[in-house]
């Protein structure tokens, strides 16, 4: 590795094993001299090193999960280099998007193991603070199915608010536990039609006002015909008046 900086590797188990963690120097770094190096697991340090030319080993037998963790070597001299290895059971693969649904619908919650095979599966939900095994409520519920060896699925029938919330699902290896977390959203049936409604009320809004300016518009056309009319009886009136004083004035 570089000096001032430290390498990771992790390593996978799932069944008692023997095995070796070697740590090389880097070629570049064969001019170096006094070095000492130091094996660790945890803040605990390890006798027993096996040395070959710019190589230092220990051999470990994992027969439980108490050797599991992280072992690092540190090679201290001129400059000083590190590497860390973490020795764990497998992962669970599952979703880290929440998974979204409605009220009524079902729901499929997945995990899985990639290359590993799990003794048992156990499904648990969070109720509060605690933790319980789906094994043990409804069956009517909830249903359980191993699909495969390496794959579990949690069916949730006729979802309610009440489902939201936080799974958990466990796969037991021999040297231990994993487990694996999924969220669950479930939605009310009127959040979908809400862009919906939306719509239709901005049109509603929309033809309202269409409306009641076609009846403005109308009002308007028929307050200047009534004007119109107006004038012009009026004109006739003054027409008339005109005449009659005329006829008036001929007849004197």
């Amino acid at each position: 590795g570089v000096s001032g900086t430290f390498m990771e590797k992790n390593i996978t188990l799932d069944s008692a094993t023997r095995i070796e963690l070697s740590c090389r120097l880097d070629n570049k770094y064969a001019h170096l001299k006094s070095l000492q190096m130091t094996w660790k697991k945890g803040n605990e340090t390890i006798r027993h090193i096996n040395k070959t030319e710019n190589s230092w080993s220990i051999h470990l037998r994992i027969l439980d999960n108490s050797k599991l963790g992280s072992y690092s070597c540190t090679l201290k001299g001129e400059e000083e280099i590190t590497a860390v290895f973490h020795l764990q059971v497998p992962k669970i693969d599952g979703k880290e998007k929440p998974i979204i649904s409605y009220e009524g619908d079902t729901a499929i919650m997945i995990c899985k193991t990639v290359g590993y095979t799990p003794i048992a599966w156990t499904w648990y939900m969070t109720n509060g603070s605690e933790q319980i095994a789906i094994d043990s409520l409804l069956a009517d519920k909830y249903v359980v199915n191993r699909v495969s060896a390496s794959e579990t699925h949690l069916k949730i029938l006729k979802l309610t608010k009440k489902d939201d919330g936080v799974y958990w699902c466990e796969a037991a290896f021999e040297l231990g536990k994993s487990t694996g977390k999924l969220k669950l959203k479930v939605l009310s049936l009127m959040v979908p039609l809400k862009p919906f409604l939306a719509i239709v009320a901005e049109v509603v809004v929309l033809v309202t006002i269409v409306f009641l300016y076609e009846m403005y518009s109308k009002n308007e056309e028929k307050y200047a015909e009534d004007e119109k009319e107006f004038d012009q009886v009026e004109l006739k009136s003054e027409e008339s008046n005109g005449l009659e004083n005329n006829s008036a004035r001929h007849r004197k």
